[in-house]
């Protein structure tokens, strides 16, 4: 076999899927894991793909068996052990070589990484994958980050490793530094606040009408077939469709209501807070996830207030059922506005010049947030690439006028039910301040000038005021 056109390494789940799917589409990729006993498990069992795989057990035989430059992928647990990895490479690469962190990288390190290896002469690529086990295997959603001449070497590959959208490649390069890391950690706060408002609109079926999960998920199925057709909003519908087979009970019933976080959520409503951009219904989301870690004390509260009212035991009318769906469908939409408004302020502050379209459309197929949504969005974008806003886009305009008097009622039947609904009351929170041109914040910089003298403006008076307070406290 001739040199590998790319090395890849850590074959954990998402490595040695990403590694087959580079040698499915014909590429050589030399691969190597620390521990080599997977190394040569992983080779046994790549059947007939083995012959465009290089397995390699130590990073000297690696890195001599990949062709140069050579790229390099790294699929290795983010943080300590990516730079770990990156020390124990440079020894045997060359000046031009490329090494690709394709983890969910903080993108702050990202941007260190990057200028620790600036006079290396190693090129460093921060390259965000999304689409879990079987997108990495069959074409996930790639957003790279990095010098465009260190991309144009793997372009070819990566490319046709991407998932498809009606034949485009659902893979771009986004811009220099952390671009890609950052778009990626966007990606995933959406991703939780649209995961969460699922979960609410869950709830309140559950709970509220003692609905079983299976005809919650006829629900999600049926709507699967319009507006919100969504890779999450059919796998609601399988998952709550799915029975235990040691209980013949729904499984999403046996399952603990306590669900885990690896950071990138968190992350991107730190991200947004340090920036000063809204991102309540992403915050929120993240916020409930660590609330659900806390099923002790939920267990204890239960017990000291009651917990959450009993069902009505009533069906839901037809009426009620779309109210839902609007509100999924509005929150969906206010949870997007707030991400892509946060990568708007990224780009400014980093001069990274994220093409929104572009974004939108690679998020087409591939990644966990793909929709026929995104879609209309990329289109709006392209429309109208100065606005600020996807609220203030025409067609979202119009959808947003449709949908949130739903929003508001379904909000407002949680309150009275005592169900929580914490991502989609925000999402109605954000929208409502946003549309409010005279809000309440001259109260508060009334109170400020008040205990700390920080001036106010006026409207009706140039420069920076103080009020007639007298000492203040």
């Amino acid at each position: 076999m001739s040199k590998a056109e790319i090395g890849l390494i850590g074959l954990g789940v998402m490595g040695a899927n990403l590694a087959l799917n580079i040698a499915e589409k014909g590429y050589p990729v030399a691969v190597y894991n620390r521990t080599t006993s997977r190394t040569g498990t992983f080779f046994e069992n790549a059947g007939e793909l083995r012959q465009n795989i290089v397995p390699c057990a130590t990073l000297e035989e690696f890195a001599a068996q990949i062709k140069p430059p050579r790229p390099i992928i790294l699929m290795v647990q983010a943080g300590k052990a990516v730079d770990e990895q990156i020390e124990g490479l440079r020894d045997f690469l060359s000046p031009g070589d490329i090494i690709i962190d394709a983890g969910n990288a903080n993108f702050r390190d990202t941007i260190r990484r990057f200028d620790e290896l600036e006079n290396s002469g190693l090129t460093f690529i921060g390259m965000g994958v999304s689409g879990g086990e079987e997108g990495a295997r069959h074409g996930p959603s790639i957003m790279v980050g990095g010098e465009k001449q260190a991309y144009e070497r793997v372009e070819s590959v990566l490319k046709s490793i991407a998932a498809k959208f009606e034949g485009e490649p659902c893979c771009a390069w986004l811009g220099h530094g952390g671009a890609g890391h950052f778009v990626k950690t966007i990606h995933n706060g959406i991703e939780y606040a649209d995961m969460q408002m699922i979960a609410e609109i869950y709830g309140i079926l559950r709970d509220g009408f003692g609905m079983a999960a299976s005809d919650i998920g006829a629900i999600f199925s049926e709507w699967n077939k319009g507006r919100l057709n969504s890779y999450l909003v059919e796998i609601t519908a399988a998952v709550l469709e799915t029975e235990d087979p040691d209980s013949g009970a729904p499984i999403v019933d046996r399952i603990l209501d306590r669900a885990g976080q690896k950071g990138t959520g968190r992350w991107s409503a730190i991200e947004a807070q340090m920036m000063g951009v809204p991102a309540t219904a992403i915050e929120s989301a993240v916020a409930a996830r660590s609330l659900s870690a806390e099923r002790g004390l939920r267990q204890m509260a239960a017990k000291a207030y009651g917990g959450t009212p009993a069902a009505s035991g009533t069906t839901p009318d037809a009426d009620f059922i779309r109210d839902l769906e609007l509100a999924l469908f509005a929150g969906k939409i206010a949870a997007y506005a707030q991400g892509f408004a946060v990568m708007d302020q990224a780009s400014e502050e980093f001069q990274w010049n994220l093409p929104m379209p572009t974004i939108a459309r690679i998020w087409r197929a591939g990644c966990i947030i793909r929709s026929q949504f995104l879609g209309t969005l990329a289109k709006s974008f392209e429309a109208d690439p100065d606005a600020e806003n996807l609220l203030l886009i025409g067609d979202f305009v119009e959808m947003m006028k449709e949908a949130h008097p739903s929003l508001r009622r379904i909000v407002a039947h949680a309150a009275v039910n005592g169900l929580p609904v914490p991502a989609l009351s925000a999402a109605l929170g954000y929208f409502d301040s946003f549309r409010q041109a005279r809000g309440t914040a001259n109260l508060i910089q009334a109170q400020r000038d008040y205990f700390g003298a920080h001036g106010f403006e006026r409207i009706d008076q140039d420069g920076e005021h103080h009020g007639p307070w007298g000492s203040g406290l």
